[in-house]
């Protein structure tokens, strides 16, 4: 059974963040082309898989230079943090009359059934790391 999924956020200055994953079993590990083509934008896809993520945040690329790589995490806590931190932004993108909705534009979809591999992870934990920093925000 294939399943499409989508992982859309728009943020002030113009995050876009887009992950369609095509099967339940992704293999982590397989991203195929990484592009830093513009400045402050990073773009990871894998056309195979049918998954994309474009990050457009000014300083996010040069924040992420200075952070831990990859490596230094596992998956599963990468995964267990995104999914508490994708939880409490879809909440407050629902409530536009308490949470400012130039920040919380657009719910993420992340599925935790769907492995999506080590670096799309590690990019949305890093993102949602610099937003918090950012937009001073604690989700």
């Amino acid at each position: 059974m294939k399943i499409d999924k989508s992982i859309i956020v728009t943020l002030f200055i113009g995050i876009i963040f887009a992950i369609s994953c095509k099967s339940k079993d992704v293999q982590s590990g397989s991203v195929l082309a990484v592009n830093e083509s513009e400045r402050d934008t990073i773009v990871i896809e894998n056309e195979e898989l049918e998954y994309q993520i474009i990050i457009i945040e000014i300083g996010f690329d040069a924040w992420l230079a200075t952070q831990r790589p990859m490596e230094y995490y596992t998956q599963p806590t990468l995964e267990s943090k995104n999914l508490f931190w994708v939880t409490t932004y879809n909440q407050r993108v629902l409530r536009p009359d308490v949470y400012n909705p130039n920040i919380y534009m657009q719910t993420i979809e992340y599925d935790p059934k769907i492995d999506y591999g080590m670096e799309v992870n590690y990019l949305l934990y890093k993102y949602l790391e610099y937003f918090q920093k950012k937009y001073r925000q604690k989700l």
